[in-house]
């Protein structure tokens, strides 16, 4: 019974959440699955994954296959790097707590990439508003000037007709 882990597609049309499973391969895209690793929420952005990590790693030292698009989910969680770390302790060339501060490291140096991206989309989401408040701006203000000097000629015509009348 060959092991897959990839994804189990959810949610509505035209908006995909998708489970992240270790299941048969011969079993349907959405149909049974042994065991429920995740989420992932394509929809968001940075997208969101909820993952075990350490259940996958056992599913991955169990033999079990990921697909394309769930081994590219595993390795930004850091699974694969667990599991390649875990091999390591297995041969003796790191020790335990060795790969784990490698692991939490790498971790952490993940988590600041995302926060930044997280930053950088909100400030480019805060100076698109702001332009396009000044824009709104330039034309409100062209607005009223185009609407002024109509209103001034006007007083300068009836000051014009009241002197020629007198």
């Amino acid at each position: 019974m060959p092991v897959k882990i990839r994804l189990q597609r959810h949610g509505k049309k035209g908006k995909p959440f998708y489970w992240i499973v270790a299941a048969d391969s011969r079993a349907k895209r959405d149909g049974k699955y042994l065991e429920k690793l995740g989420a992932y929420n394509p929809n968001t952005n940075p997208a969101t994954i909820d993952l075990d990590v350490d259940g996958a790693v056992k599913w991955l030292e169990n033999g079990a296959q990921p697909t394309d698009t769930a081994k590219a989910i595993l390795s930004y969680k850091g699974a694969l790097l667990k599991k390649h770390l875990a091999g390591g302790v297995k041969k003796g060339a790191l020790t335990e707590e060795q790969a784990e501060a490698k692991f939490n490291a790498w971790l952490e140096e993940k988590a600041a990439k995302v926060q930044a991206k997280a930053e950088g989309l909100s400030k480019a989401d805060a100076d698109a508003k702001a332009k396009a408040l000044e824009a709104e701006k330039a034309v409100n203000e062209a607005r009223i000037a185009a609407n002024a000097p109509v209103v001034e000629e006007e007083v300068a015509e009836e000051e014009t007709a009241s002197n020629e009348e007198e």
